[in-house]
């Protein structure tokens, strides 16, 4: 095996997690709407997710580790992806927000600031703000 097989194999891994930590947060009411299925199919065409995997999450998403990505840039355009998954699905119950919590937590956001980051990330996705104003307006919260 080549390096360059390593490295594609643990990329499409934890893309393969982070569709799947999506997935989960779609399947809190415990069903994947029209809206939310297109938004799944797009965001499985940018993950460079086949359909056979496609439909082994879809079944298994459990299964899938939420694996946070190192670079914090990285980290918040995959809570964006998932505030994105919510706003679609019009979650706004406590068992999915504390789902949501637990994923951000999950993704390497502090325990003490998820609530506070979920919170902003929810008010700036309904905005309808891009994934860079998102990542600055997040960055710079804290400023």
């Amino acid at each position: 095996m080549s390096i360059s097989d390593l490295f594609d194999s643990g990329f499409k891994k934890r893309n393969e997690d982070h569709f799947a930590a999506i997935v989960r947060v779609a399947m809190a009411d415990g069903v994947i709407t029209e809206e939310e299925k297109a938004f799944l199919d797009r965001l499985a065409q940018r993950l460079n997710i086949n359909e056979g995997d496609y439909k082994a999450i879809l079944k298994d998403y459990n299964s899938h580790p939420i694996n946070p990505p190192v670079a914090y840039d990285d980290r918040l355009e995959r809570l964006y992806d998932l505030v994105r998954m919510i706003h679609v699905d019009t979650i706004t119950g406590e068992p999915e927000m504390l789902l949501l919590k637990k994923i951000g937590v999950g993704l390497g956001f502090h325990a003490v600031n998820v609530k506070y980051i979920i919170d902003k990330a929810i008010s700036l996705v309904n905005q309808g703000v891009d994934l860079d104003t998102f990542v600055d307006a997040i960055k710079n919260m804290n400023r």
